[in-house]
């Protein structure tokens, strides 16, 4: 086993397995000694299940010698955000209070991986009940490349099991950021996709009208890879939107000649290190035949201020059974956005959807007169973790000025490594698209990345 094999890219991978230069099993107890070895420290996994892997990667092996495939991920070790049920395997969500949910049944999504072929090494960790900060009863996932910095939130573990190669690929979710957060934090290819793309079916939620869940990859190759896989109808999910599914790693040479890509002239506090990442971005795709045209966003500051308060009354709803009842086992932080939600006037809750309806028009007019939209994933490019202690409904806000208003609006987007900071930690940028053209920022990011080497920067461990 090469010394770099943890760090092998899902497609490379898959496509040793497929031609048995690569056995499943050797490729899941690969993962599992280095989670064992590495985890301990960086706290990524809420659950290991390491005697059902080898046993689902034995089966796949046995499949394999008799010719038989169940897709593109056959074989492949991965793992999935502690918020996607999984049958007989503890899911929590990150919470004190469901410590011991132990579902009867897998998510949609986790369903659609395990029919794919993939081997599940278990359950990442994230914050409570996927809001802004973990459970005091939690240890948060350490940063892999500096432990001064953020890991990115709520899909932390995902992040940085991904990173620090203790898993092929991930999925997380993303209601104000938190696929784009922990993405750029820790270099990976994070994939938000259009609202409705992949079904929520057995995803405990936050705010279900915001909630996204999607791919945390290496590259945009293997975010398309998981995409394709996990996408669809699910007549369990009324809302998983009806559209076929393309195949989005097939068409993922596209590329971007004769593109139109929004450079917006009026971004908000963007730090040099954000500045740098999407310059860079932008020259490489313009390289690459792109045509930049200069945009002005819509005043975004208003929606992402009301982001607050619809992810409160959304997750009151998803917690109306536990909370305020059992208050004592919530944290301080999300006990606090639930008493928020539990507040709103219905004139507020009007305001609220009046300016969502707004910000999401104007962003359809925005991308119908262009094909891409450049945008920072955060303004401040790595934020420390001494910086992140600053939470008031104003810094985090400022925070999510460039996330939040593209979960309500739903449209698709994917991050992307642009860059280091000084202090070794990734600086990312994002890819916006129409909505359902995930196969046109899936390609414009591969044509980034098939000329550039900041996604295959790797921590130091």
């Amino acid at each position: 086993m090469p010394d770099d094999f943890h760090y092998l890219s899902l497609d490379e991978v898959a496509r040793r397995l497929k031609a048995r230069k690569l056995s499943s099993v050797e490729a899941t107890q690969a993962m599992l000694d280095r989670i064992a070895k590495l985890d301990p420290k960086l706290k990524s996994y809420a659950t290991v299940t390491p005697e059902r892997a080898l046993a689902d990667a034995k089966r796949c092996d046995a499949e394999t010698a008799a010719g038989k495939s169940h897709g593109p991920l056959h074989g492949v070790p991965i793992a999935v955000k502690d918020l996607c049920d999984t049958e007989g395997v503890p899911t929590a969500a990150g919470m004190a209070i469901r410590r011991d949910h132990v579902p009867a049944k897998d998510a949609t999504v986790v369903t659609r991986l395990k029919q794919a072929g993939a081997v599940i090494l278990g359950k990442l960790q994230m914050t409570e009940g996927a809001y802004g900060l973990h459970h005091p009863s939690v240890d948060p996932p350490i940063n892999p490349f500096n432990t001064a910095y953020w890991t990115g939130v709520s899909s932390s573990g995902s992040g940085v099991a991904t990173a620090a190669g203790l898993c092929f690929a991930s999925l997380g979710s993303d209601t104000g950021g938190s696929i784009r957060f922990p993405s750029t934090m820790n270099g990976l290819s994070g994939l938000k996709p259009t609202w409705g793309r992949v079904s929520r079916a057995g995803v405990f939620p936050l705010a279900e009208s915001l909630d996204h869940v999607g791919p945390m990859c290496r590259s945009a190759l293997d975010s398309a890879i998981v995409l394709g896989v996990i996408a669809g109808a699910d007549p369990a999910d009324p809302t998983a939107a009806p559209q076929p599914v393309p195949d989005y790693a097939g068409a993922i040479g596209g590329g971007v000649k004769g593109k139109r890509i929004g450079m917006p002239k009026n971004l908000i506090g963007a730090d040099a290190d954000c500045q740098r990442a999407l310059d860079g971005a932008s020259a490489v795709l313009q390289r690459q035949g792109a045509q930049l045209i200069d945009v002005m966003l819509p005043d975004l500051d208003e929606a992402t201020v009301q982001w607050l308060a619809q992810c409160g009354v959304e997750a009151a709803l998803a917690h109306e059974a536990t909370f305020p009842s059992r208050r004592a086992e919530y944290g301080a932080e999300f006990a606090a956005l639930l008493d928020l939600g539990r507040g709103l006037s219905g004139l507020e809750l009007s305001r609220m959807q009046r300016t969502r309806a707004r910000v999401t028009g104007e962003l359809e007019r925005l991308l119908a007169s262009i094909d891409l939209l450049l945008l920072p994933a955060m303004a401040v490019a790595a934020p420390s973790l001494a910086a992140m202690k600053a939470r008031t409904p104003q810094t985090i806000a400022s925070r999510l000025r460039y996330t939040a208003p593209i979960d309500m609006s739903g449209h698709p987007t994917l991050t992307l490594p642009g860059g280091v900071t000084a202090d070794g930690v990734p600086a990312g940028f994002q890819i916006v698209g129409r909505s359902f053209d995930e196969a046109g920022i899936l390609a414009a990011g591969h044509a980034f990345q098939q000329v550039t080497d900041w996604h295959t920067r790797r921590p130091a461990l």
